[in-house]
């Protein structure tokens, strides 16, 4: 199947790796990471620009264990932490509804057109109006995730890329996982698009943003450094994007989040990535993931309702069925070597998960 979105222009490349009870089952490497300068083929150690995966996988990790020692407040206002946020329209918004993109907060802004510098990016998105109440409906935001990866900075007095090197990283023994990746492991790393066109043609778009003002957009192959707009401007490292990995480091990622496996959180506090969260609203969400129970999610018929998953744009996906001690990796590069418009994969993911979960119910 992987195969033929290949050769039909969706993707060059194509890792996956499918686990249970702690162990890989299936994996395997497909197609070209990098298709242009010159030609380098995929394999089980190639590294992904995982985009979006960022949310769950650090900002995610590192906010909910905070919250397992007490350190942070799901229900507690936001401006407690930010005092940027501390206005009357936003001072409601809380780190629940944050974690559950039920914040009101917009879903992304062009933060590297409509901020005076990386300093006042905060500052900018406080100063962003409301799509709805917080908690009436679930908009999935970066900019919520940009102001969680600030919150985790300020209240420990660190960087993010500091604090995951040190809260996940390192105890988790990781070695090709990180932000802002050395140039010298290029040729390792799965290439994405030329130039950001994708976000520069949706700043045309947006007659809002002044995007005819900006001196110099990226022209060249994104290979090696993060793709996404706004995580390039914070200098590689946001809440939102920036972190890259490989299949297997993703799974170890991916083990935290299930009680039985979790060298970093609590069996009780893995509980809470299965509970529903946005009961009620348009979908179903637990902190930092999305629920299998959201209509037309990318988990596909053949996940339970509480298996909770996440996707990247640059073409990455992790879902996770914690009852079974599943979990699905499709890591592709759907921005390489393609013109606009990108394929949308997420029927790509629903029948891999399918075809996976029903592999590894036959398996003996």
């Amino acid at each position: 199947m992987l195969r033929g979105r290949i050769a039909a222009g969706d993707f060059p490349s194509a890792v996956y790796l499918v686990a249970e009870n702690g162990r890989p089952v299936f994996a395997d490497a497909l197609g070209q990471a990098v298709c242009e300068p010159k030609a380098y083929a995929a394999s089980l150690e190639t590294i992904y620009d995982l985009a979006s995966l960022t949310k769950p996988l650090v900002t995610g990790l590192l906010c909910v264990g905070l919250v397992q020692s007490g350190q942070l407040a799901l229900d507690s206002s936001i401006a407690n932490y930010l005092g940027e946020f501390d206005r009357p329209d936003k001072d409601g918004i809380t780190v629940r509804q944050l974690l559950t993109h039920s914040s009101g907060l917009p879903a992304w802004r062009p933060l590297y057109l409509t901020a005076e510098g990386r300093a006042g990016v905060i500052a900018a998105i406080a100063n962003e109006p409301l799509g709805y109440q917080p908690g009436e409906r679930v908009v999935y935001s970066d900019l919520g995730y940009i102001v969680l990866g600030t919150l985790l900075q300020r209240l420990k007095g660190k960087s993010l890329d500091s604090l995951a090197q040190a809260k996940i990283v390192e105890p988790l023994d990781l070695k090709a996982t990180f932000f802002n990746p050395n140039q010298a492991l290029r040729t390792g790393i799965a290439a994405c698009e030329r130039g950001n066109a994708y976000e520069r043609e949706m700043c045309a778009r947006d007659e809002t943003a002044p995007w005819s003002s900006v001196a110099a957009w990226r022209e060249q192959i994104i290979w090696g450094e993060v793709h996404d707009g706004n995580a390039y401007f914070l200098g590689g490292v946001a809440g939102h994007a920036g972190l890259f990995s490989t299949a297997g480091e993703t799974l170890r990622l991916a083990h935290q989040f299930i009680g039985e496996r979790s060298a970093l959180l609590a069996p009780e506090t893995c509980r809470l990535f299965r509970q529903n969260m946005t009961a009620g609203l348009n979908e179903a969400r637990s902190l930092a993931w999305q629920l299998a129970a959201t209509k037309d999610s990318a988990a596909g018929p053949d996940l339970p309702p509480d298996a909770f998953g996440h996707t990247g744009f640059t073409g990455t996906s992790c879902w996770i069925d914690a009852e079974r001690q599943r979990v699905f990796i499709l890591l592709t590069n759907r921005t390489h070597g393609r013109a606009l418009p990108f394929a949308n994969i997420n029927q790509v993911r629903r029948d891999f998960h399918t075809m996976a979960a029903n592999a590894l119910t036959a398996a003996p």
